[in-house]
């Protein structure tokens, strides 16, 4: 038999690591309204599925006192179970240790686990909480980050990664959530800023709060960087197990069919929704929920770009993404925000066989100084890219008007769209009839000084005459116009057809040059 001492030192060397920073630090983490990031894991896996790795792993470093603070586990948890029943990969900060700050084997830790994953082609989840490179270490901490980089990228468009801000995430650690496909973030704990307030206010002057500054609300609508935002840890848990419902486990595999789908055709509805006078808005949602499968529309992005809508649903238990203008926000008009929006997530949906839906009311681009000044046509071209190079199966729908370059933004036919369809009252044209009145007929108005009714009659006439769809589908550039009671039974007759759609490039290349 072997000595009692070797199990006991197992033991209690299990024992201390699990204790993280010890009883005092883990009062303070919960006193700050955080879970511990043991308990993070608990909450995300099913339970009883997590195997830790790697739980025994300390700094080497010996400089500034370091040899008295390593601690087993160095400040993060590595380890795989199961979420949903599926196979899923992750790391999860400890705030409790040195701050959860980054040094030489808390990152190896974070590389062994994203390179299990790679491997296995099963999506990772790394949550965050951690003061930053650990000074102490030095440039080891560096390249630390260096090597996460590398291995962001690299799984990039391979395996789904998912990055969740529960505490401070600053400097270079915000790389890591950036090459991340999505960001959550939890209101009441997490930041992420590359400099924080006191350097701010050191360097530049200002005076600003970190929730200012870097706050789940600033990160979420103002800049765009967040993906999802919850009001406490909890529930911000539950979201990413939402998401990775609508996610296969790898670029190999088709997203998750779900069985128990309640099938929705409330398309007779839509008339109701959506008026047919060009100037009145609606709420896109309320049409998109008519059609798919019930309660399975998960935006994505929801506060940023409101004037454009992407997320997630089913139509007959198959996951969809959906591209759609939203008219209740500047009349659903495309600016910089809503194509980098909308064209990161066609990208991501082309990376994991996600047939995309695109719903088309666009009055044109937001025309202005500012749009101009601020790079629209470098950034509308990141929607004409990402349109154009993905090969799922892709369908629009012209609910009411398609205008300018706009229209061909919004994967028209010649953009590779698969099938298009269109309502009786959409519109398609080159300008809109006002404006093209004007062109038209600008001068003799003014030489015949009309009162206005000889406009309206010439706006009237251009909008029946050269702006119905009917025009567009003799040309075949609608593929068919159909009633908005046949919406949903159209949608599902499509993406069953183009299931099996296989294109490959037609050219050979390294890869494209989207217009970053």
């Amino acid at each position: 038999m072997w000595n009692d001492k070797y199990r006991e030192d197992l033991i209690a060397k299990r024992k201390a690591s699990k204790m993280g920073g010890g009883e005092k630090r883990i009062s303070r983490q919960h006193e700050m309204g955080k879970y511990t990031a043991r308990e993070r894991i608990e909450l995300l896996f099913d339970k009883g599925s997590f195997v830790e790795i790697q739980s025994l792993v300390e700094s080497r470093g010996d400089s500034y006192g370091m040899a008295e603070k390593c601690i087993s586990g160095d400040g993060v948890i590595i380890g795989y179970g199961k979420v949903n029943g599926r196979t899923v990969y992750a790391s999860s900060e400890d705030f409790t240790v040195m701050g959860g700050t980054l040094g030489e084997y808390h990152s190896k830790k974070i590389c062994h686990i994203m390179d299990m994953a790679l491997k296995m082609k099963a999506p990772y989840i790394a949550i965050y909480d951690s003061g930053g490179a650990r000074i102490e270490e030095g440039i080891t901490s560096l390249d630390g980050y260096s090597s996460m980089f590398y291995r962001n990228t690299m799984a990039s468009g391979v395996i789904p990664q998912i990055a969740v801000i529960m505490g401070p995430c600053a400097g270079g650690a915000c790389y890591a959530p950036g090459l991340s496909d999505f960001i959550f973030i939890s209101e009441k704990t997490g930041h992420m800023f590359i400099t924080g307030p006191k350097v701010v206010k050191s360097v530049m002057g200002e005076d600003v709060s970190a929730d200012e500054l870097g706050g789940a609300k600033v990160q979420a609508e103002i800049s765009g960087v967040v993906h999802f935002k919850y009001a406490e840890e909890k529930e911000c848990l539950e979201g990413v197990k939402k998401l990775l419902s609508y996610l296969p486990q790898n670029m190999d595999e088709n997203p998750p069919f779900d069985a128990g789908h309640i099938k929705t055709d409330d398309s007779a509805m839509l008339e109701e929704i959506v008026p047919d006078n060009q100037r009145k808005v609606y709420d896109v949602t309320k049409v998109i929920k008519t059609f798919v499968d019930r309660d399975s529309l998960f935006e994505v992005q929801k506060d940023y770009a409101k004037n454009i809508l992407v997320g997630f649903a089913r139509i007959d238990g198959e996951v969809i993404g959906i591209v759609a203008n939203q008219p209740f926000y500047m009349g659903g008009s495309l600016d910089c925000a809503a194509s980098e929006k909308a064209a990161r997530f066609i990208r991501f949906c082309d990376c994991f066989h996600i047939p995309l839906l695109t719903l088309e009311d666009v009055p044109g681009f937001l025309p202005g100084t500012r749009q101009e000044h601020g790079g629209i046509i470098r950034r509308g071209a990141k929607l004409l890219y990402a349109y154009a190079e993905a090969t799922v199966p892709k369908i629009t729908l012209i609910t009411r008007k398609a205008v300018g370059g706009a229209y061909i933004c919004m994967n028209s036919k010649g953009m590779g769209a698969d099938v298009v369809f269109a309502w009786p009252i959409a519109q398609t044209a080159v300008l809109g009839a006002e404006g093209a009145v004007d062109i038209l007929y600008g001068r003799k108005l003014e030489e015949e000084k009309d009162n206005g009714d000889h406009r309206r009659r010439l706006t009237e006439e251009y909008e029946n005459e050269y702006m119905n769809p009917y025009i567009a589908a003799k040309r075949g550039f609608i593929d068919e116009v159909i009633l908005p009671e046949e919406t949903r039974a159209k949608l599902a007759d499509s993406f069953r057809a183009l299931k099996d759609k296989k294109i490959d490039g037609p050219v050979q290349k390294k890869h494209g040059n989207i217009p970053l």
